[in-house]
């Protein structure tokens, strides 16, 4: 199989340096995004998206047709709309959310509801609650306790979906579940049982369930196999020696299975799965990065391209001659400068929904009609946001002090002279399985909006560099994670971007952490700190918190932070003040569960009784992050306020 690299063209404003400079309102960075998860029907009839209506996500399904909004999806109360499925031409199978203020996103409790394009036919077809309508002689589909994803919505049987379920149980890795569900009246049949336990599914070109994808301890991965549903399932020896296994998609002739997998702790490459053969062989491995995502064709399921992000986006597309693969590299030089993705298309395959994003662009979606070879604009996914006046993002690598190589992002004020800038440095959270990626990010572009440039670091924890990188960072949060973010910051400054004396650090989560813990290791790099729903006190974190109500969270903290309290105290800003000299900004949200507002009020004592200059900001009804439109807008605020304070802009 040959693969062909198509790296996207990335577009430069060269003309940036002649606009005047014009600020745009904060309010357009705090609104979020106005459509998402956009779809085209089976049949092109119907466009659907979600859109936030009084801060709760609704379903909008247009009449493409006849030019109308058809039906518009609200649950009531605290719930709103999640991801959903076409599962046939008039119908949509939707996640049940619940908006909470332990987490940044909406709760899913495994519940999925029904409904017809037009609004009526609204059903719950599966969760914990069972049916709840009354007075219906149909038969009654009994509650699921369990939390239930749609594997395949089956678009050749208008009926039906397969659905699976991880069941609450008393055991902590249970066994996993198939039904086949009427997606009319929620009326299930169990399909299988997964053959060992907390195992994920793949569904071949014919909707049958053929691969088992299972681990008992997160670690060790085993895959089953069979030709038809009705088999007996058998082990597939893997001779090879991989770990972080996912599986994406059968090939044409339903005989292979291609997967992501790590070789050795490397970044993670694709295999394909020989069922006759039994052989693993290896398709495609880039040097330092793993597939940001497989694209496979929503019609056939086939794989037809591999998404990368070494730096700017790329792509390898696994079959030159498919359908999708041509229509994919046509859009690429028909929109320069921005990533391009064919998120849904009809089944005669007329019709693609396309999505284009980029550093300057929040995203923009099209209607691709293959016929006329016509791109159809529809709508920006934010609206008050003027691209002509957004800031590049370049990618930066560097080694680190011990020669570990290190990628990251800066951008850059087009407005300005990139030449001694005032820089804010901005670590990710996680640390462990996020990364950075190019692209726009809001937080990024209003400060550059406003002369200020941005730098973020994959330091060593990041996920998407390989398992041997993610794992370099284990108990390392307060050392070598933050030499990391330490020498890319000197490696700005030697490049010229940045003025060594005009420089804050910030983050959200562990970046919040860092912001601190950098600013204490380099007391005088900072001008000040800003830290966003942080952990300060790492033993804290043992006691506090979503993670430590777990056992699987104290494991996990065990292993990434080790239990010599010296050194974790050694590692926590909260014990370590004396060394600090950066004035510091705390933003935290009174309903924070994984950073508990503990950790806000730890560092808020220590900073008190050393008498060291701080501001303080609780949100009480936010989580671990700002959900709320305004209460973002009053936090950039806050921090514009701050850094005009701090930094000479």
């Amino acid at each position: 199989m040959k693969i062909i690299m198509y790296g996207t063209l990335i577009l430069l404003m060269s003309f940036g340096q002649a606009i005047a400079a014009k600020q745009i309102p904060i309010e357009a960075f705090s609104a979020g995004e106005q459509y998402s998860r956009v779809q085209i029907s089976p049949t092109g009839k119907y466009l659907s998206f979600t859109s936030e209506v009084e801060g709760r996500n609704n379903l909008i399904v247009l009449n493409l047709k006849e030019n109308k909004i058809e039906n518009i999806v609200r649950f009531s109360g605290n719930s709103e709309v999640g991801s959903y499925h076409w599962v046939n031409a008039e119908r949509l199978v939707m996640r049940k959310l619940y908006v909470k203020g332990w987490t940044d996103h909406p709760v899913y409790m495994g519940e999925l509801f029904g409904i017809d394009a037009d609004g009526s036919g609204g059903r719950y077809l599966i969760g914990y609650q069972g049916e709840m309508q009354t007075g219906s002689r149909l038969r009654k589909a009994t509650p699921v306790y369990g939390t239930s994803y749609v594997l395949d919505p089956l678009i050749d049987d208008d009926k039906h979906m397969l659905v699976y379920t991880i069941p609450w149980s008393a055991s902590k890795e249970p066994t996993t579940i198939v039904y086949k569900v009427n997606v009319e009246t929620g009326v299930r049949k169990r399909i299988t049982r997964s053959p060992s336990r907390m195992a994920a599914f793949l569904t071949d070109n014919q909707g049958q369930v053929r691969v088992s994808l299972s681990t008992d301890n997160y670690i060790h991965q085993t895959i089953h196999i069979r030709n038809k549903n009705n088999e007996e399932w058998r082990e597939f020896e893997l001779n090879a020696n991989l770990t972080d296994i996912n599986l994406h998609a059968f090939d044409g002739t339903g005989k292979k299975v291609y997967i992501t997998a790590s070789e050795s702790g490397e970044a993670e490459g694709i295999f394909e799965l020989d069922f006759e053969s039994g052989k693993v062989k290896k398709i495609l491995q880039d040097k330092v990065v793993s597939p940001k995502q497989l694209w496979v064709d929503n019609i056939n399921h086939e794989l037809f391209a591999v998404e990368l992000e070494p730096g700017y986006p790329t792509y390898a597309f696994v079959d030159n001659t498919a359908k999708m693969s041509k229509r994919l590299k046509s859009l690429i030089k028909s929109l320069p400068g921005n990533q391009i993705q064919l998120v849904s298309t009809t089944v005669d395959e007329k019709i693609s929904v396309v999505f284009a994003h980029s550093d300057i662009n929040p995203g923009s979606y099209y209607l691709y009609h293959a016929d006329k070879g016509q791109l159809q604009f529809l709508f920006n996914t934010m609206e008050g946001i003027d691209y002509s006046l957004m800031a590049e993002t370049k990618p930066v690598s560097f080694k680190a002090r011990d020669g570990l190589e290190i990628h990251g992002y800066l951008t850059l004020p087009f407005n300005k002279e990139a030449k001694n800038l005032p820089l804010v440095v901005m670590p990710h959270g996680g640390p462990h399985g996020p990364r950075d990626w190019w692209g726009f990010d809001p937080d990024a572009q209003l400060l550059a909006n406003r002369g200020i440039a941005v730098l973020k670091v994959n330091f060593r924890g990041s996920g998407g560099y390989g398992r041997a990188f993610e794992h370099a960072g284990h108990q390392k949060w307060g050392s070598a994670i933050q030499h990391d973010i330490i020498d890319a910051t000197k490696y700005v400054i030697e490049q010229g971007y940045a003025d060594p004396k005009n420089m804050c650090i910030m983050g959200a989560s562990f970046g919040g952490y860092s912001a601190l813990q950098s600013s204490i290791i380099e007391p005088d790099m900072f001008k000040c700190a800003i830290g966003v729903v942080g952990v300060y006190d790492l033993p804290l974190m043992f006691e506090e918190g979503d993670v430590a109500e777990r056992n699987s969270g104290q494991r996990y903290l065990t292993q990434v932070l080790g239990t010599d309290e010296a050194k974790l105290k050694a590692y926590s800003p909260s014990y370590n003040i004396d060394k600090l000299k950066a004035p510091v900004l705390i933003v935290h949200g009174g309903d924070d569960e994984r950073a508990p507002i503990e950790q806000a009020e730890s560092l808020v004592d220590a900073l008190k009784k050393a008498k060291h200059p701080y501001e303080y900001m609780l949100l009480e009804n936010e989580g671990h992050g700002f959900y709320k439109p305004e209460h973002r807008a009053d936090y950039y605020k806050r921090v514009l306020a701050f850094l005009d304070e701090h930094l000479v802009l």
